[in-house]
């Protein structure tokens, strides 16, 4: 069982987080595994509790981040995303960050990431971000320009960010194309909206799906399309879908060079339905 006590924590002594169990970014990843189940979802939830639908206070945001830290599930548990212009509100919090760039950003050894918009101006990495965060993750539209914008991010060693609800939910072939895309350019992304439900529902995107078109390639559209949760199972040997199946090894390739994480403003939904799928170790 992973739990909790996997992850080192320290009381913060000022600010938003006082008394709270603050969790670290050092959990195991997920290549040290031989377990399916662990390759499949350690660090895979970004969380972000301060980003709609949740729209958190900062103070209420901490809370939440140190209560997901805390709970039997934490091994699941990734970057805490932030605004940059908040930053002064986590100075005490001491916790992995991956921070959204809505003001330029000083140097913090905390900050393993950065997340940028489709105006981001690529040929300009220095624009107000600390020169040793190395993975930088830009907004991609699925537009007819796609792959033109993705070879741009390639070749600047960027990683490349998806939106999958919100104002707009891509249909499944739009985001199959931007799935097959990144796989042909070796570009590992990250995805981000509407991604709280393991399994499609009539319109919103299920994790499990994204999980199982990175896995299984040439089926893209139709693992995106599920929408039957018994076509998946789960378990310590294996991922499978309808037939198709990656082991742990299978699976930490994909995840480590392809699918790095999902942003989510909720850490509980995600975890709650994988439960009810029983999915996770007891």
């Amino acid at each position: 069982m992973w739990a909790g006590s996997d992850i080192p924590t320290r009381r913060s002594s000022d600010g938003p987080g006082i008394g709270l169990r603050a969790a670290s970014a050092k959990i195991r990843p997920a290549m040290e595994t031989t377990d399916a189940r662990h390759a499949l979802l350690a660090r895979l939830i970004d969380h972000a509790p301060m980003f709609p639908p949740a729209s958190l206070s900062s103070a209420d945001a901490l809370a939440e981040d140190a209560r997901a830290g805390a709970s039997p599930r934490a091994f699941m548990l990734a970057r805490l995303v932030w605004p940059a212009s908040a930053l002064g509100e986590v100075s005490s919090y001491e916790r992995a960050l991956s921070v959204v760039l809505d003001a330029p950003v000083a140097e913090d050894a905390r900050i393993e990431a950065v997340e940028v918009r489709p105006e981001f101006d690529l040929a300009s990495r220095a624009s107000g971000m600390p020169p040793s965060v190395r993975e930088i993750y830009v907004e991609t539209p699925l537009d007819d320009g796609l792959e033109a914008r993705l070879d741009r991010i390639a070749e600047q060693g960027f990683r490349a960010k998806v939106r999958c609800g919100g104002a707009e939910v891509p249909n499944p072939d739009a985001l199959a194309r931007f799935v097959r895309a990144c796989r042909e350019r070796g570009l590992a992304f990250k995805a981000t909206a509407g991604l709280h439900h393991a399994v499609r529902g009539d319109v919103e995107h299920g994790f499990l799906n994204l999980l199982a078109a990175t896995a299984f390639e040439g089926d893209e559209e139709a693992a995106l399309e599920e929408t039957d949760a018994e076509a998946f199972s789960l378990d310590a040997s294996a991922f499978t879908w309808r037939g198709r199946s990656a082991s742990a090894e299978d699976i930490v390739r994909v995840r480590r060079e392809l699918f790095h994480s999902i942003g989510s403003c909720s850490f509980f939904e995600p975890v709650e339905e994988l439960e009810a799928l029983r999915m996770l170790p007891s």
